[in-house]
């Protein structure tokens, strides 16, 4: 039921990621919109206040895992933090905070695999011509493991600390790049 929820949230990004995914590299890719993207969720992170419900993984109906799978698109804006769009979706709908985090993890496991294959079946042996395949397989295993590990510090840390303390760090990383780009360092 777990696997058929996480397709449910997969398609709606993985379907306009496959149709808009040029436009969006073309439009998007660059420093300014990705402070715009660091600066939108900083704010929306200070300004929200999600108080979890009492949803708990285990009964996410199709209809939420949509709602988050809808929300997912936000995050093909470079810079929108996928976890933080589904992470609040999530909590939207009246999931618990742990629950929030497991889902975007998972969903995020399927989606970034999902963009790697298929990166890796147009550029694939270009990869592989410059970096072998140890190196991509060891960075790979090496992503995995600590992504695990965060997810886990991640939910012991946010029972006892709100949303916003990532907002506001956000928001000071958008300044900063912002001065940097100004000033012509970046």
């Amino acid at each position: 039921r777990l696997l058929l929820r996480l397709m449910t949230a997969f398609v709606p990004a993985a379907l306009v990621g496959l149709l808009l995914g040029d436009t969006i590299k073309a439009e998007l890719f660059g420093p300014w919109p990705v402070v715009a993207a660091w600066m939108a969720g900083g704010i929306f992170l200070v300004w929200w206040n999600p108080r979890p419900g009492p949803t708990e993984l285990t009964a996410f109906t199709a209809r939420n895992a949509a709602i988050i799978g809808v929300a997912q698109i936000l995050a093909l804006w470079p810079g929108m933090s996928r976890s933080l769009v589904t992470i609040a979706a999530a909590l939207a709908i009246g999931a618990t905070m742990a629950a929030a985090v497991e889902f975007s993890f998972l969903l995020g496991l399927a989606t970034l695999s999902a963009a790697t294959f298929y990166d890796l079946a147009q550029d694939g042996q270009t990869i592989l011509d410059e970096y072998g395949w140890r190196t991509p397989l060891l960075g790979g295993i090496v992503a995995f493991v600590t992504a695990a590990i965060a997810v886990r510090w991640l939910v012991t840390f946010l029972r006892t600390r709100p949303l916003s303390v990532f907002g506001w760090y956000r928001i000071g990383i958008a300044i900063a790049t912002a001065s940097l780009i100004a000033v012509g360092v970046i």
